[in-house]
């Protein structure tokens, strides 16, 4: 299993808002995509900004090009992020998944 994780920073104001963009766009994406199984969403809030993490499990590299497209380590973005996140981090980690519940 490889685990993909991807970072993303958005004002605290806008937070919830995004996190419901996400329930929208991106998770239900994810979960679509033949290969996935599953996704995290963890939110950590300090003062002014609060960091998304988001790590989805793959079956393999291949489900992740699904998703993804070829270059899996670019991020995908959606037309409406740019509404909130503070920058587009330009790319993705991949991890190999060594034990898990």
């Amino acid at each position: 299993m490889i685990a993909r994780a991807w970072h993303g920073i958005t004002p605290t104001e806008k937070a919830d808002e995004y996190l419901e963009y996400l329930n929208k766009t991106g998770i239900p994406d994810y979960q679509k995509t033949e290969g996935n199984r599953g996704v995290y969403v963890l939110r950590s809030i300090q003062g002014e900004q609060a960091n998304f993490l988001l790590i989805s499990l793959w079956e393999s590299y291949d489900s992740i090009r699904r998703f993804a497209g070829e270059d899996i380590e670019k991020a995908h973005y959606y037309p409406e992020d740019k509404m909130f996140l503070l920058e587009l981090e330009p790319n993705v980690v991949h991890y190999e998944v060594l034990a898990a519940p």
